[in-house]
């Protein structure tokens, strides 16, 4: 049984989609269906249901438990050979909220990418669930994310973000040079869905009424320049035809998080020393400088 036949059905198994794991894995999708008709044959049984839908069958089911677990053990021991050997290299994929991979991240790979060049880098976006469970699964190394992991991981708080709060021109908020959380009592509010973490930021305050959700930031930064509501975002987010207005005492926590196995691996333990140098050296505090009483630029 061939490792990267199980890491071609694992991805399968998880998107449930042919096209997007071949993308996934920079794989003709060809070459994902012969993968996963080989394991089948090898192992007597259908993995997945082709009718109508794809979908794991019992086997594939059962199957999918033994292939995390295999492939757990296969990065174990990668990783205890890694920290014998003490300097990174290999390879190392980092996942990140879309705002914190455009403004946040950039500089931490730029630094790290300097100090340790053999290391191949992969970065991918996704929404803050997505992130945790592709490092549960080892899917991916790190990520980036805003508030606390959950409790089965490991994390570390790397500095906080200033929130603001966005508006349409010509809202009564717009004049204001800084917002305190009790004038947003019965203000109607634009929020991303439930369980995303900017949701959290306004469900944490006491007053702002959801009136509309949307999928993301920037559909909810062009609604609220469309006169739609107002918005809470981080002070690092760009949101042209807006008006941001700092929020008194409010900031987002921006935090790495990794699994507890690979604390001292050292791709991850390099990565995690770059992110707090250049934190502590107040390197992504230009987010600040983009907050003022007038329209967001672009």
């Amino acid at each position: 049984m061939e490792l990267r036949h199980l890491r071609t059905f694992r991805v399968v198994a998880r998107t449930l989609n042919f096209t997007h794991a071949a993308a996934e894995l920079h794989y003709a999708q060809s070459s994902v269906t012969e993968q996963i008709q080989a394991l089948e044959a090898e192992l007597g049984a259908k993995l997945f249901d082709r009718a109508r839908r794809l979908r794991l069958t019992a086997a594939g089911t059962r199957l999918i438990t033994y292939a995390d677990q295999v492939l757990d053990l296969v990065e174990e021991a990668k990783a205890a050979v890694d920290e014998e050997r003490g300097e990174p290299d290999g390879e190392l994929t980092i996942g990140a909220l879309e705002t914190l991979c455009t403004h946040w991240v950039p500089p931490v790979l730029g630094a790290y990418r300097a100090k340790w060049p053999r290391v191949r880098l992969t970065v991918k976006e996704g929404g803050r669930g997505e992130l945790y469970h592709a490092v549960r699964s080892s899917e991916m190394d790190v990520c980036f994310t805003f508030g606390a992991a959950p409790d089965d991981l490991a994390s570390r708080k790397l500095g906080e973000v200033p929130l603001v709060v966005i508006v349409p021109t010509g809202h009564p908020l717009a004049g204001n040079t800084m917002v305190k959380p009790d004038q947003l009592r019965g203000v109607g509010f634009l929020a991303t869905p439930k369980g995303c973490g900017f949701r959290e930021m306004l469900d944490r305050l006491d007053g702002p009424v959801v009136e509309t959700e949307v999928g993301s930031l920037a559909a909810l930064g062009r609604c609220v320049a469309a006169g739609m509501g107002c918005g809470i975002v981080p002070a690092m987010v760009d949101h042209p035809g807006a008006v941001a207005v700092p929020l008194d005492g409010e900031t987002a926590d921006v935090t790495l998080t990794w699994r507890r196995r690979d604390e001292r691996t050292p791709n991850v333990a390099a990565l995690l020393a770059t992110a707090q140098a250049l934190s502590s050296n107040d390197m992504h505090s230009s987010g600040r400088s983009k907050v003022n009483a007038g329209a967001i630029d672009s």
